[in-house]
Parts: structure tokens; C-alpha cells; sequence
């Protein structure tokens, strides 16, 4: 089994809405005119992979991912 993580992503300005509707459906956005954050919950490495493909293949900046912690780990 592949595990799976949290992770926020960064991008360089406003992400056009019919591409959002095209990253997997464990990813939210929240857009604004400077930036878009993409927020994957249960994410693995392979879905990463492939939004990051996603993006770079649309020419859309990345300006910075992260991997958040475990919800139980906030504790």
C-alpha cells in the first residue's frame, strides 16, 4: 500500500477555473490574483507526480510545495 500525505502547492498567479476542475478530486483550490493554493488531502506519490506534470505542461509557475503534517501529528 502507498502512503499518503497532505501537501499544499503553490502557483504563480490566478489557475483558470476549467483546469481546476481537472486536478484529481482530492485537490481544493483557493484562488486569488496574485497566486492559486492547491490543497491535496490524501494525496500519494503518484497523484503528485501527476498535477505537477499537469502544471508544468501548462507553462503554470510553481512557486512552492509542501508536504503538511499528519492531522495527528498536530496534536
Amino acid at each position: 500500500m502507498t502512503p499518503t500525505a497532505r501537501y499544499e502547492i503553490r502557483v504563480k498567479g490566478p489557475l483558470d477555473e476549467a483546469l481546476a476542475t481537472r486536478l484529481p478530486p482530492h485537490f481544493s483550490t483557493e484562488f486569488s490574483p496574485a497566486e492559486t493554493v492547491l490543497h491535496g488531502e490524501g494525496v500519494d506519490q503518484s497523484a503528485l507526480h501527476g498535477v505537477l506534470d499537469q502544471l508544468e505542461q501548462l507553462g503554470i509557475e510553481l512557486i512552492e510545495i509542501r508536504r503538511l503534517p499528519d492531522d495527528d501529528q498536530l496534536e
